[in-house]
């Protein structure tokens, strides 16, 4: 396993929903409101959050209790995406402690980014919107290459974008997918335990280099260098 605090470490790469961004209420609002307009009753947001890092294939399981092997799914996953880009902006929210920790890392020199599988089609406006962002060095959506995570090539894609050999960055999601796909890229992995999957599965499992269950808990593993 790589040690998190070394200083050979150049750059920080971070999953985005469930990572940097409280994404949940408007993802879960938009799965929601489906329901209702066909009738049915409303679900608590509780009921949607731990499958949000898994977009609208987790939205619509929630909320129809279909795969995305269904004859239904395509129409109901676009219809989805229309609703989820009408909203997108509403109540999504920085976690607490993610603007403190961009700007300490970028006060120690390193670049930072984000790798995330939510297609550029939400992923650039809702950047864009957001201030947090504005400091990236790159920002990968999952259609930016032909894979999607768990592949590492999203993540080598950062690296190169970022100008920083792969085994100098570091790969912080809350996803078991951000663990393989950060450990096939030769990255040192953070598991993200306040996450949405983190909070649901047994992190432990996912052989990550360290676990964080705050994001300014990143910080004392970088002071460890």
């Amino acid at each position: 396993m790589m040690k998190i605090g070394s200083t050979t470490t150049q750059a920080i790469l971070f999953d985005l929903d469930g990572t940097l961004i409280d994404s949940a209420p408007d993802l879960g609002a938009a799965a929601d409101k489906m329901r209702t307009d066909r009738g049915l009753a409303p679900y608590p947001l509780e009921r949607y959050r731990p499958m949000a890092g898994a977009g609208a294939r987790g939205m619509l399981g929630i909320a129809f209790g279909i795969t995305p092997e269904a004859p239904e799914f395509d129409a109901l996953r676009e219809e989805f995406y229309v609703g989820y880009e009408r909203r997108m902006l509403l109540n999504t929210l920085v976690f607490d402690g993610v603007a403190p920790l961009i700007e300490a890392i970028r006060e120690r020199g390193l670049r930072w980014g984000v790798v995330t599988n939510k297609s550029a089609r939400f992923t650039e406006p809702l950047t864009a919107a957001m201030p947090l962002f504005a400091s990236a060095g790159a920002i990968v959506s999952g259609d930016t290459t032909p894979f999607a995570k768990p592949h590492p090539e999203p993540l080598h894609e950062a690296a190169r974008r970022l100008g920083v050999a792969p085994e100098a960055c570091i790969y912080v999601g809350d996803d078991e997918r951000d663990i393989i796909a950060g450990r096939a890229a030769g990255m040192g992995t953070v598991a993200a335990t306040y996450g949405y999957m983190g909070s649901q599965a047994d992190a432990a499992l996912w052989e990550a280099d360290a676990s964080i269950s705050s994001p300014l808990e990143l910080l004392k593993l970088l002071n460890s260098a």
